[in-house]
């Protein structure tokens, strides 16, 4: 799908953020915004120039001058139509609180192998080694490059999600850090799934009511790449990925990354050849992405956009928080998204049964 410009569907509206960042965010990147909106708590803009790609949200505080709301909603149906990935700023989750969790992922990560494998993976939660995941099946690959952690719901599911925590001897601050950045990014995902209902002509608590997110199902994946180049781990031939290329199972991710490049994205999954396109860090930015769960809900009208991660030689850390729906939750087409001409894509699945499907696949086409 070509990009339109976005002129096309918003006014040209000139708006300073109380602290600036918005000019300092385009000045910094060698950047500038083809335009910028402002409604209620919402500021959406356009970024098109160099290696920065997608939409910035902007969270802030409400603003003196707003525009219609029409135009933020079809700023963001612009935003999810064309890419399916953008990034999220002045969201409330501190500056000090994303750094404190970064510092202790890379504690935990710098832990002797046998160490960290005293928290081995038990069912989606705990710690799995380098090579342990191959997101792309296709691929002959041993596995991806890199060790993760998960840190699954924190209530609602005791009965069967049993997380584990390294040691207070090892590491005092861990589980209280984890925690509180679990609680407070579930609460962003929350806010920003009631501006993509909007933009699905839909109530701003249709995800609720539909019980999605009365009980989210909603897990932590600390991730660390390890500083080596392609040659220095296997055959030199082989290709190897610190992520292999993939979707995003779910809803909705909120992914929090280092200033260490080798996110990359393709719009065009189902185009030969991929052409890839480096997504740019912005300090303090989520950068979102929508699920293959999503997409099945808009019948394919919002992206579930591929991406991947490649080595570059140095060390590497993020953290992704993904949203996903309640287990019992039913995913069928949303009735703002069919019609005669186009039908449903994909019968109703149970959100649980989805994800189970595709996680399951990804550990087995490693072993």
């Amino acid at each position: 799908m070509q990009n339109k410009p976005m002129a096309a569907l918003i006014p040209d509206t000139s708006v300073q953020s109380d602290s600036g960042y918005i000019g300092q965010l385009f000045t910094n990147h060698e950047t500038k915004p083809l335009v910028m909106l402002v409604i209620g708590y919402i500021c959406v803009c356009f970024v098109g120039y160099g290696s920065v790609i997608g939409y910035v949200v902007y969270l802030c505080s409400p603003p003196a001058a707003v525009v219609p709301a029409v135009s933020l909603v079809a700023a963001t149906v612009e935003a999810c139509i064309d890419y399916g990935f953008f990034y999220l700023i002045n969201h409330g989750v501190e500056e000090q609180l994303l750094q404190n969790v970064f510092d202790e992922s890379r504690k935990f990560f710098s832990l002797p192998l046998e160490e960290k494998m005293k928290l081995g993976r038990k069912g989606d939660v705990g710690f799995a080694p380098i090579y342990a995941e191959n997101l792309d099946s296709s691929t002959s690959s041993k596995g991806d490059l890199k060790e993760t952690f998960h840190i699954g719901p924190l209530e609602g599911y005791e009965s069967h999600i049993k997380n584990q925590w390294p040691s207070k001897e090892l590491l005092p601050s861990w589980r209280f850090i984890m925690e509180e950045y679990y609680q407070k990014v579930v609460s962003v995902g929350k806010r920003l799934t009631s501006l993509i209902a909007m933009a699905l002509n839909l109530e701003d608590d249709f995800f609720e009511k539909v019980g999605a997110l009365d009980k989210p199902y909603a897990f932590l994946r600390l991730l660390h790449y390890p500083g080596l180049n392609p040659g220095e781990v296997g055959d030199s031939d082989e290709v190897i990925y610190g992520a292999s290329a993939h979707s995003d199972y779910g809803m909705v991710t909120l992914l929090a990354t280092d200033a260490v490049p080798g996110l990359q994205v393709c719009r065009e999954k189902h185009k030969q050849p991929r052409i890839w396109e480096d997504v740019r860090h912005i300090k303090g930015a989520f950068i979102i992405n929508l699920g293959d769960m999503m997409e099945r809900w808009t019948n394919c009208l919002f992206r579930s956009t591929l991406h991947r991660v490649m080595p570059t030689g140095k060390e590497r850390y993020s953290m992704a928080l993904f949203l996903d729906p309640n287990p019992d939750c039913i995913v069928e087409c949303l009735k703002s998204c069919c019609s005669d001409s186009s039908p449903p894509r994909f019968p109703p699945i149970r959100s649980g049964d989805h994800l189970r499907e595709r996680i399951n696949a990804a550990y087995s086409a490693s072993s």
